[in-house]
């Protein structure tokens, strides 16, 4: 059961069309064990700008590359043009071996925060279901529309975009000043992995619905009929709207989850009050509808479902129809610019209709009090390709925002921020607005591909000796990004890392990362 019965479609990407999107094409091989030179002291702060209105690469010029050339290590040859040659050493000459993981590594990267959650939320309500179910649960036996409804709320919650705003805010502020590390570490996984709870609780939910039905058509003599009925198709709905939740049919059928998992959601969250309200009133002693409002106003179950309620509207309310700008600088991408500033490591939702099909997007701003944002669409499906074919003039969107685990920056003095292709989007901000965080892009034609845009946002506010910014097509490949990652850890002195990148990518620097010792914190699938 989604809070606020959202999509889950992370930055815009449905896994069933690639976990590589068209921006990043071309840079998905095995990273290549190339030299690299990096920064030996962080530079000042400077404003400049290397653009002009019009980018050069649509005057025909190629620009030098951005990949600082310092001192720590041997210079790396740096292409001046598009036609010169990559110096052999750059160029892969076979395949590298990949190095080799340990196996207690690979289960604690899937045994991550989420799967914990999830297995100790539905563990605990498996045992009270047993425990119920053999009359050793008093508390189910008298309430089990109470834990019903308990499940479903904070499945609702952990979805919810101002609950979820209001844990980060708690986390941020009430750990960076003061916490050690290992305690923001702990903070950070907490934050990015309570889809766990969702979606254990939503299972469990259902489960003791699922009891609760069983229950009364057990004792079916003394119900009444129209509440039997209220619970047989309350718990179908629940039923059907989880269901279209597992991974295979979000990942695969988009439109087919965002349909069935909000609008049927929204029917079960209907047919939920009808099924409390009238389970509240009906005196299976004596066989009669009570009228006592005390009754019904006094009963947990009653609040559960006005709270349920409350938390899904709450993001529906925050629905405008804004104007937009858009870019098209490649056929790979859409630039939509939106008016107002935004703070670093949010993410929004636009759609082109009021309630369908609500894509999730990387926001990039200069702060707070910046005239625009802007989000990167990367072309994948039908959705982000209508926006290249046929740019809007205006969206729907939440003026609400949810946060991304990148907001969760905030906590720490120093860390690195690595993406590829249009992940771009979800970091940029982060090392925009804080002088403390390097970023390394890896990318295909960043300038060509992205446009001016992004490419002055980039120069305009980052100087040169805190970003490396890739460009795969002119180097002949990928770095080495883990010795990349390993250097910069050392001299940028980084407390942490986030990366946003394509599973493939994603997995090999988490890996990467683990058997290194540094604390990473990379893109999540929600299953």
């Amino acid at each position: 059961m989604n809070g606020g019965l959202q999509s889950h479609d992370t930055g815009g990407r449905t896994p069933s069309d690639s976990s590589i999107d068209d921006a990043e094409k071309g840079m998905s091989g095995a990273m290549h064990p190339l030299p690299f030179v990096y920064l030996g002291q962080k530079a000042t702060r400077t404003s400049h700008s290397h653009l002009l209105p019009i980018s050069p690469i649509h005057e025909g010029i190629t620009p030098l590359s951005s990949v600082p050339e310092l001192p720590l290590s041997r210079p790396l040859p740096t292409p001046q043009t598009s036609n010169d040659k990559v110096p052999e050493v750059m160029v892969k000459k076979s395949n590298p071996l990949k190095p080799k993981i340990g196996r207690w590594i690979l289960f604690d990267l899937w045994f991550n925060t989420y799967r914990k959650f999830f297995t100790i939320v539905t563990l605990l309500n498996l045992t009270g279901i047993i425990l119920a179910s053999l009359g050793r649960f008093r508390y189910a036996e008298n309430h089990s529309g109470a834990l019903v409804l308990g499940n479903l709320l904070c499945a609702i919650l952990f979805r919810n975009e101002l609950w979820m705003r209001f844990l980060y805010g708690v986390f941020i502020y009430g750990l960076r000043s003061w916490a050690p590390l290992p305690i923001k570490y702990a903070a950070t996984s907490i934050l990015q992995h309570v889809g766990g709870i969702h979606s254990g609780c939503a299972l469990s939910g259902t489960a003791w619905l699922l009891y609760k039905v069983i229950d009364i058509i057990r004792y079916h003599a003394v119900q009444h009929p129209a509440v039997l009925a209220s619970g047989i198709v309350t718990n179908l709905l629940i039923f059907i709207s989880v269901l279209s939740a597992f991974p295979w049919v979000r990942d695969t059928y988009h439109n087919v989850f965002e349909k069935h998992h909000r609008f049927i959601g929204w029917l079960g969250l209907a047919t939920t009050w009808v099924f409390v309200v009238m389970g509240n009133i009906y005196d299976i002693k004596t066989g009669q509808w009570r009228s006592d409002a005390h009754v019904l106003i006094s009963g947990q179950e009653l609040w559960f479902a006005v709270f349920m309620t409350t938390f899904v509207l709450i993001p529906w309310v925050t629905l405008r129809q804004v104007p937009v700008e858009v870019e098209i600088p490649s056929s790979k991408v859409a630039v939509i610019r939106f008016k107002r500033g935004m703070q670093q490591g949010l993410l929004g939702r636009i759609s082109r209709t009021s309630i369908m099909e609500y894509h999730a997007f990387g926001i990039i701003s200069e702060g707070r009090h910046s005239p625009y944002h802007y989000m990167i669409c990367g072309v994948q499906g039908d959705f982000t390709r209508g926006l290249v074919a046929d740019p809007p003039k205006s969206v729907w969107t939440r003026e609400l925002k949810f946060a991304g685990v990148g907001h969760a920056s905030a906590m720490f003095r120093r860390g690195i921020r690595v993406c590829t292709g249009t992940g771009i989007g979800a970091a940029l901000s982060t090392c925009i607005q804080s002088p403390n965080w390097f970023l390394i892009w890896i990318g295909s034609d960043q300038e060509r591909t992205f446009g001016p845009t992004i490419t002055g946002l980039i120069h305009n506010n980052i100087e040169p000796g805190r970003m490396i910014l890739w460009d795969s097509k002119k180097r002949g490949g990928r770095p080495n990004i883990m010795e990349l990652l390993k250097e910069t850890w050392e001299v940028w002195q980084a407390e942490v890392i986030f990366i946003t990148s394509n599973m493939q990518g994603n997995d090999e620097m988490m890996q990467g990362c683990r058997a290194a010792g540094l604390h990473a914190f990379g893109t999540l699938w929600d299953f």
